[in-house]
């Protein structure tokens, strides 16, 4: 038996369900029941439960992209804050290989930069590189900070909650995974796109976002609402008339299949009559070629050359 649902806010030591449900991350089992370990939201998948927590750090792993800012220069390399418990270094060899420069005069303190995880140590501590598209450092714009656990919502299923914001304000956004994220356009825009991002944050666990988002855009920019809302409506309205075309083109397609096999059992057997009538149409006209048709005792038709 379970006692919560998917989405649901729990908090440490909450029974979520019992023994025939399974632990996952965020949750422990204790006398055979499953029990939040923090507090967060119920994930259920296939009798799995997880709890996601509302708030946490950033755990570098290898292959993420983040955004970091220099926090000191040393002999071989950077020291970047990661916006996580774990420090991250970018050495020098990765920006310009065995070139020997002046660090300070290519990335300083302060400095901003778009980057990739490259490897992580046992410790956590996390090797970073410039290598892929967009990687290098930031210039001008505004860094907004939101939990690393709330960046899938931020991005929306296939980009479509990130581009919305991109392509209704005409910002540039970077998001990294680790829960900071670059914003540069106009300055209104920026600060409309931070509060918007802080809205996504705090409301990420509720459904209907995207479009409470959008209508908030909308406000904000046109001063009004978007059109599709009113299509929207007029769709639903007329969605019933729209199921019974689609049932009155089911039933005439059956019709033809039917119509098409009388033709076709027809054609198997032919219709001696038929046959007669349409040879004797074909005489008529062409009269001019001589030709006749005649009928035989086997109910065989031979055209004969007169």
């Amino acid at each position: 038996m379970i006692y919560v649902e998917n989405k649901d806010l729990v908090i440490p030591g909450q029974i979520l369900a019992d023994d025939e449900y399974y632990s996952g991350r965020g949750t422990f089992k204790e006398n055979g029941k499953v029990c939040s370990s923090l507090m967060g939201l119920v994930s259920l998948r296939n009798k799995k439960l997880r709890v996601i927590p509302l708030k946490s750090k950033y755990v570098p792993k290898k292959g993420d992209v983040v955004i970091g800012k220099i926090s000191d220069v040393r002999f071989s390399m950077w020291n970047v804050d990661i916006n996580s418990p774990y420090s991250g270094i970018l050495p020098a060899f990765e920006v310009f290989g065995r070139e020997k420069k002046e660090l300070n005069k290519v990335y300083d303190i302060g400095d901003v930069l778009f980057l990739r995880v490259v490897d992580v140590d046992e410790i956590k501590k996390a090797k970073l590189g410039l290598k892929g598209r967009g990687m290098g450092k930031f210039k001008g714009g505004i860094i907004v900070d939101i939990a690393p656990t709330k960046v899938p919502r931020l991005i929306g299923k296939k980009g479509s909650m990130i581009n919305m914001i991109k392509d209704k304000t005409n910002c540039k956004i970077v998001v990294g995974q680790n829960g900071l994220v670059w914003v540069k356009g106009d300055k209104d825009m920026e600060q409309l796109i931070k509060n918007i991002i802080h809205l996504i944050e705090a409301e990420a666990h509720t459904s209907g976002l995207t479009n409470k988002i959008k209508n908030k855009l909308y406000l904000a920019i046109d001063g009004e609402l978007p059109p599709e809302e009113a299509e929207e409506e007029q769709d639903f309205v007329l969605e019933k008339p729209k199921l019974q075309d689609f049932k009155e083109e089911l039933e005439q397609e059956e019709r033809a299949k039917h119509e098409a096999k009388e033709i076709k059992e027809k054609g198997d057997k032919p219709n001696i009559a038929e046959v007669i009538e349409e040879l004797k149409r074909k005489n008529k006209s062409k009269k001019d070629n001589g030709l006749s048709y005649g009928d035989n005792s086997n109910n065989s038709f031979i055209l004969n050359n007169k």
